[in-house]
């Protein structure tokens, strides 16, 4: 037999020569390319001038805070554009259900009695709750952008002459980010199903990677060290997040047999899989949302008349602000708890233990129903460590890598553009996106009928 081989030039053929996949791909970059159009609108009554003062002098002190929340949404937060916020107070405000359903047994009843009318009540809630968040979003970005400035860039205020223009610019961003997500729900509906969100979460990050890349190429001091790091931790990063998102543990299970007439068959040997890393990026972005919480916060106090809560504010913006060394320990820190906190709240909510008992199905030496549930809990347990310490390790990447350039005396606005070309952050959602937008293609093709896309003979 022919060794079968990877066919790229048949892969796209395929695509294009499919009408529903080609209608679908094209309505989706049509899409994306309305996002980036938007990306540009800034937000009413900025001061430009001010924002590029500052905006040039944070880059060329490495400001770490600003590049990490600028590279997340594609460029949008340097320019303060209407879509600074992209669809982060969306998924935010999914995370906090997703996290209240088993702490509420009313809504964890909820979840199990009616799975699909369950999905309908929390689409609904998240859309509700992304509205409130992006407000607070807008306020707290204003904010910190006003303190790290130490200039008015936004007018912005509740009280006197600012009143009107702040409601006008706080509606303006919370109905950007409503656009942003609804310009994803388009993209699922009409294009690559299922992946509105995840793809204006990587237009972003990809959009903003060649401006750094070119920072990289312009720094004629470091550019090749520079680069040669770039690739090797490109590579390794990207390794790792595909070796734990690829990563299973399959648990062997006996199915029973089939009645046939009269005869019953044997016992089916069959294995069920569980993931060693089941959270995804969901760690990542909720351990980054929860520490820029504090800085949000202090941002109101930092201009107090109260010394010591002046002070307070001042080291809060300081040490969580994506400059210390306590951010990134806390950072490790949380991502690896959520990470653990977050596959326990979905593994509870498959329920693996009845669902095999319903089908009569056991794992060799453990009793049915509450003991597989708990022995599976603990297998989960057991494969999430390494996963959790791998996910810490690419998150705080960044910040290892700042200290080995640093001992080589190299801390320049290139390198910082060079750690931020490879976010680990943002690897991994682009390395996630691409991934799932492959194998949601592919299943498209195979439902049209293209079952040899990827091999030829």
């Amino acid at each position: 037999m022919a060794q079968k081989k990877f066919s790229l030039w048949r892969y796209l053929r395929h695509l294009w020569n499919s009408p529903d996949i080609r209608r679908k791909l094209l309505i989706t970059i049509a899409i994306l390319s309305v996002y980036r159009l938007a990306a540009n609108v800034p937000v009413p009554g900025i001061d430009h001038a001010a924002l590029e003062a500052f905006t040039a002098t944070a880059t060329s002190t490495g400001g770490n805070f600003l590049n990490f929340l600028d590279l997340l949404s594609g460029g949008t937060i340097s320019n303060f554009s209407l879509l600074s916020m992209g669809v982060y107070p969306y998924i935010t405000a999914q995370i906090i259900l997703q996290l209240l359903v088993p702490i509420i047994p009313s809504l964890q009843r909820r979840m199990q009695d009616d799975p699909r009318e369950g999905r309908k009540w929390m689409e609904r809630w998240t859309y509700y709750l992304a509205v409130p968040m992006a407000a607070l979003s807008a306020i707290g970005q204003i904010n910190i952008f006003n303190s790290l400035a130490n200039q008015t860039i936004v007018p912005f205020g509740f009280h006197g002459e600012l009143i009107l223009s702040s409601i006008t610019t706080l509606l303006a961003m919370t109905a950007g980010t409503m656009f942003a997500i609804w310009l994803g729900e388009l993209i699922s509906e009409y294009g690559i199903r299922g992946q509105g969100l995840s793809l204006i979460i990587f237009a972003g990050i990809v959009a903003h990677m060649p401006n750094n890349l070119i920072t990289i190429i312009g720094d004629e001091t470091y550019r090749w060290v520079l680069l040669a790091v770039m690739v090797i931790v490109i590579v390794a990063t990207i390794f790792v997040i595909v070796y734990i998102q690829q990563g299973r543990r399959n648990v062997p299970v006996m199915y029973p047999g089939r009645r046939v007439g009269n005869r019953m068959s044997m016992p089916v040997k069959g294995t069920l899989p569980l993931m060693v890393n089941m959270a995804g990026m969901i760690p990542l972005i909720f351990a980054s949302a929860l520490l820029q919480f504090p800085v949000i916060v202090a941002s109101y106090f930092n201009q107090s008349e109260t010394l010591w809560v002046k002070n307070s504010a001042l080291w809060l913006q300081r040490n969580l602000g994506g400059e210390g060394t306590l951010y990134w320990l806390l950072y490790f820190v949380m991502v690896v708890a959520f990470t653990f906190f977050y596959t326990t709240v979905l593994f509870d909510q498959q329920n693996y233990g009845e669902n095999l008992k319903r089908v009569g199905a056991q794992i060799p030496g453990v009793n049915r129903g509450a003991a597989t549930q708990r022995y599976l809990k603990r297998v989960q347990s057991l494969i999430t460590l390494p996963g959790a310490l791998l996910l810490g390790i690419v998150a705080v990447m960044p910040f290892l890598i700042s200290l080995i350039l640093r001992s080589f005396n190299i801390s320049t606005a290139s390198a910082s553009a060079g750690l931020f070309l490879v976010s680990s952050s943002g690897l991994l959602i682009v390395v996630g996106v691409v991934r799932d937008t492959f194998l949601n293609i592919e299943a498209e093709l195979k439902l049209h009928g293209y079952e040899d896309t990827l091999l030829v003979k």
